[in-house]
C-alpha cells in the first residue's frame, strides 16, 4: 500500500480517507454479507477503525433506539449551495498547527469527514457526503448530545423550573453518598465535579467502558455483575478531588443532568428535543437516542441526526434562540452560554491545543475573535457556531482516534480561516 493511502496518528497507521471509505471496503455489502465483511453489536467492533466509517451512520442497526419526531411541519428552507460558493471554500488555503499549507477540500480526507454543511446567514453555501453517509441519514453525533441536552436545561433554569443553585440529591435523593452529593446542578452543567471517573478512550481499564456497558452499548462478558442500567451505573460513583475548582470532562455528569430533568419534568429527552427544538425548528429527517436496557436514553452522547437538521440548531444557536419569527430558546440562555465561564478553571484541565478556551452549559467556548462556541463530539463530530462571522459549521466524521487532539490541528485553523474569509464578505 502506498504511504499516501495511510495517516499515521500518536505513532500508528491507519487507512487513509478515501481507502477507508466504507462503500470502497465493503462492509455489510453482499446478501449475507460475508463474515469479515459484517458489523455487528455482538462483533464489537463496531467502533474500532475502520468498521466505524459504516457504524455511525447505522447506529440504529447495532443498539435500541427511541425516535426524536420531527413533528408534521414542512422542512425549513436551508437554500441552495452554489458552484462557485463550493469551488471557493474547497480551494480555501490554510494552515496547519504543524506549520503545513493546507486546502481545504484535502483537509476533508484527512479528517475523515462523513459530511460536513456549512451556513452562512442562515443559507446553505456548502455541502459535502462521503462514504456511508447521505443527506436524509442520521449520524452519530457523540458528545453534541451534551450541547443539546444541556441547552435544553438551561433553559428549564431560566422558566424556574430548575434551581442550578441546589444540591443534586434535591433533585435525586438517590445520589446521597456518591461523587454527587454536596454538587450544585450549574457545577455539573460546567463540569466541574469531582468524580472518579477516567474518559480516557485509549485506556481499556477506564471507568467510561464501565458506563458504556451499563447502558448496553457495549457487549457485556459472560458472567457480568456490574451496573444494568445508566441510573444504577450513576449510584457507583464515588468523589475525587473538590467540585468546582476545574473543568473536568465527564460524560456521566450529562447523564445525571438528563436524570434530573426527566425526574423533575416527567417528560422523556426523545420527546423534549422533540418539542423544543427538533419540530420548532422544522427539522427535514427525524433524530434518535442509542437507549440502555430500561430505555432511558443516553444524554451524554446518544443522539443521531442528519447533518442539515444539526446545522439548523448551530443557527438557532447563532440567532439567539430565535427561529422564523419565534423565540424558542431564551435570549439569555444563548447569551450565557456565548459569555463562556472562567478560562482559568479550564486550563486546568490539561487541554494544550485550546488555549484560552473556556466550559459553559456543555458548550466549549473559544473566546476567539469569531466569538465561536462549539458543540464537540469524539471521532471528529463538531458543531461549531461563529457569530461574528455570521457562520454555522455541522460536521460528522469517523476519525480512527476518538480524541479531537487528533483532527483539531486540521480542524480549528480551517474553520478559523473559513470565518475570515466569509468575514469579509
Amino acid at each position: 500500500m502506498d504511504a499516501t493511502d495511510t495517516l499515521e496518528f500518536d505513532g500508528k497507521r491507519y487507512l487513509g480517507g478515501p481507502a477507508s471509505d466504507p462503500n470502497v471496503l465493503g462492509w455489510m455489502q453482499g446478501t449475507p454479507p460475508a463474515a469479515e465483511r459484517r458489523v455487528t453489536f455482538a462483533g464489537d467492533r463496531f467502533f474500532a477503525f475502520p468498521e466505524i466509517r459504516w457504524s455511525l451512520s447505522h447506529m440504529r442497526e447495532l443498539v435500541p433506539t427511541a425516535n426524536v419526531w420531527r413533528g408534521e411541519t414542512a422542512a425549513s428552507p436551508l437554500g441552495q449551495p452554489s458552484p462557485a460558493d463550493a469551488a471557493a471554500i474547497d480551494a480555501l488555503p490554510f494552515t496547519d498547527m504543524n506549520g503545513q499549507p493546507r486546502r481545504w477540500d484535502a483537509a476533508l480526507h484527512d479528517t475523515y469527514t462523513d459530511g460536513i454543511v456549512v451556513l452562512h446567514r442562515g443559507k446553505r453555501i456548502y455541502e459535502r457526503y462521503f462514504g456511508a453517509l447521505q443527506a436524509h441519514v442520521p449520524h452519530s453525533c457523540f458528545s453534541i448530545t451534551k450541547s443539546y441536552a444541556c441547552t435544553l436545561a438551561a433553559a428549564l433554569v431560566h422558566e424556574g423550573v430548575l434551581d442550578e443553585t441546589r444540591l443534586v440529591p434535591h433533585y435525586l435523593p438517590e445520589m446521597q453518598g456518591t461523587a454527587y452529593a454536596n454538587a450544585t446542578l450549574r457545577q455539573v452543567m460546567d463540569m466541574q465535579i469531582g468524580v472518579a471517573y477516567s474518559e480516557l478512550y485509549s485506556d481499556p481499564k477506564a471507568q467510561i467502558w464501565d458506563y458504556s456497558r451499563a447502558g448496553g452499548l457495549r457487549p457485556r462478558p459472560a458472567g457480568y455483575s456490574g451496573a444494568q442500567n445508566f441510573y444504577e451505573y450513576l449510584q457507583t460513583l464515588r468523589p475525587e478531588g473538590e467540585h468546582g475548582q476545574a473543568f473536568a470532562y465527564k460524560t456521566v455528569n450529562t447523564e445525571l443532568l438528563c436524570w434530573v430533568m426527566k425526574r423533575v419534568t416527567g417528560v422523556a429527552l426523545a420527546d423534549m428535543l422533540s418539542q423544543r427544538i427538533w419540530a420548532p425548528l422544522g427539522c427535514e429527517q427525524d433524530g434518535y437516542l442509542t437507549v440502555d436496557p430500561i430505555g432511558v436514553p443516553m444524554g451524554g452522547g446518544g443522539l443521531n441526526a442528519a447533518l442539515r437538521d444539526m446545522a439548523r440548531f448551530g443557527e438557532l444557536m447563532r440567532c439567539d434562540g430565535a427561529w422564523g419569527g419565534r423565540q424558542l430558546l431564551p435570549a439569555a440562555v444563548v447569551a450565557d452560554i456565548r459569555g463562556g465561564a472562567d478560562p482559568a478553571k479550564f486550563a486546568k484541565a490539561g487541554y494544550t491545543l485550546l488555549p484560552g478556551y473556556s466550559y459553559r452549559s456543555m458548550w466549549w467556548v473559544t473566546h476567539n475573535e469569531h466569538g465561536a462556541f462549539e458543540g464537540r463530539g469524539i471521532h471528529g463530530q463538531r458543531l461549531y457556531v461563529a457569530p461574528k462571522a455570521e457562520l454555522v459549521v455541522a460536521r460528522f466524521a469517523s476519525h480512527p482516534v476518538a480524541a479531537s487532539a487528533a483532527n483539531d490541528p486540521l480542524t480549528l485553523p480551517a474553520l478559523l480561516a473559513l470565518g475570515r474569509m466569509l468575514g469579509a464578505a
